[in-house]
């Protein structure tokens, strides 16, 4: 295959982009996403994983996954362990429960192909195609807010109280909190003046600052890689019916906060058909249930679909190779990952923030005129960030718009999968410990 033909495969006329701003697009993906090597393995190290070798198998988890979004759904997403996920896996599954981390792996797996049978059964597709569309908006808007929420809380601007447990003005006086205010201010000029690579030259100068300043350091050894992780998962361990719960809530969240995503993606890359449907939306569920299985498989926990891929859409990035790009720096991470820990949170928090704005443009799609829509989209875009959970949004705001328009006696007007789906969710909030 020679390059125009691949050029013709990737839709790059149609999309009108090109190679250096697909490659740059995933540089900047790559950057946004390359704590997950360091963040991952720090957390399941408290489940047992062996640090080194997590660091692996989150790099070749997420480079296999993300290749595969790119090369069979021409879709600019990439895929890591998910941040929650890796959590509830750890502490409430792992510790909570007091079973082996092989096992853990195990239920992880089975989430992935039990969410692939779905998908291939058409049901995550339809369930998608089901939204409003007014809603569609509000997950996008939504999870421009979280992203927002989460930038300034890892820039330090934005603060828990351990005292009152709420968010409060951060601490001025720490370098790390300037030179990420500043990180914020950067990379708002360099999108205000329309500068290409914007998003990248924030979080490359953020960087410089931040080594400058001695808060990042540059590694002063490269360890040999450790794949002891890789095919020891315990799947008949993860079969007692003691997981069966866990199992479930892990389905329920992986399958929501993918939809949310790839919503959230494929809005802002305008790869929508008129009916504002999603391109390959099959393809692209498909792959990210495998994701989820390869973590399982790599010791790495669930790959899901990183919201962070909204950085390479504001680079320009409208195809696969965004994605695939984001793949091949994961798996060269796998020898030099130690260098992927200079670029810290005070360094992509910025780009965090700016992107959660340009995010929140889809609100102007969202008729606030037509009440019994807008009181769902808005209880969906205030709900992601005060619940720090995408699934938990989308849940709440779908309850609320059945609740609306049985009230209004519309009932026919509601697609029979949301009603479904809001019955879902009512059971899954009330059965939440």
């Amino acid at each position: 295959m020679n390059l125009e033909q691949i050029e013709r495969y990737f839709e790059f006329q149609k999309r009108r982009t090109n190679w250096i701003t697909e490659i740059r697009a995933g540089f900047t993906v790559y950057l946004t996403m390359a704590y997950i090597l360091f963040v991952n393995a720090v957390i399941l190290k408290d489940a047992g994983v062996p640090f080194n070798a997590c660091v692996v198998g989150t790099a070749l988890a997420a480079g296999i996954s993300s290749i595969l979004m790119g090369a069979v759904a021409n879709f600019p997403l990439a895929l890591a362990a998910g941040m929650g996920l890796n959590s509830v896996l750890a502490y409430a599954i792992v510790i909570g429960q007091g079973i082996s981390w092989q096992v853990g792996m195990g239920l992880i797996f089975l989430d992935g192909l039990i969410v692939f049978i779905l998908v291939m059964a058409g049901l995550r597709e339809a369930v998608m195609n089901a939204i409003p569309v007014p809603l569609r908006h509000a997950i996008a808007v939504g999870i421009g807010m979280f992203l927002s929420f989460i930038g300034l809380l890892h820039s330090g601007i934005v603060v828990i109280d351990k005292n009152i447990l709420l968010p409060s003005p951060g601490d001025f006086s720490s370098i790390s909190t300037i030179i990420s205010a500043c990180g914020i201010l950067i990379t708002a000029v360099l999108v205000v003046l329309r500068i290409k690579g914007a998003i990248l030259l924030g979080i490359l100068i953020t960087t410089a600052l931040s080594l400058i300043a001695g808060i990042s350091t540059l590694p002063s050894k490269i360890s040999m890689p450790d794949f002891s992780t890789i095919g020891a998962l315990d799947i008949k361990g993860a079969l007692k019916l003691s997981l069966v719960p866990s199992l479930f809530a892990f389905i329920i969240v992986d399958f929501f906060d993918t939809l949310g995503t790839v919503t959230a993606v494929g809005y802002q890359a305008q790869l929508t058909d008129s009916g504002g449907r999603i391109e390959k939306l099959r393809a692209i569920l498909g792959i990210d249930a495998i994701g989820a299985m390869l973590g399982g498989m790599f010791g790495a926990s669930s790959n899901t679909s990183y919201i962070e891929s909204a950085a390479g859409i504001m680079e320009g990035g409208r195809t696969g190779v965004t994605a695939i790009v984001v793949g091949i720096l994961f798996l060269i991470s796998i020898v030099i990952a130690p260098f992927a820990s200079i670029v810290g949170s005070q360094a992509t928090a910025p780009a965090l923030v700016i992107i959660g704005f340009l995010m929140m443009q889809n609100i102007t799609q969202i008729n606030f005129g037509e009440i019994e829509s807008a009181i769902p989209a808005f209880i969906i875009i205030v709900s992601m960030p005060f619940t720090y959970s995408i699934s938990h949004g989308i849940g709440y705001g779908f309850i609320t718009y059945v609740v609306l328009k049985l009230a209004m006696g519309e009932f026919r007007k509601v697609h029979p999968l949301m009603y479904a789906i809001s019955f879902i969710f009512a059971v899954y909030f009330i059965a939440e410990k």
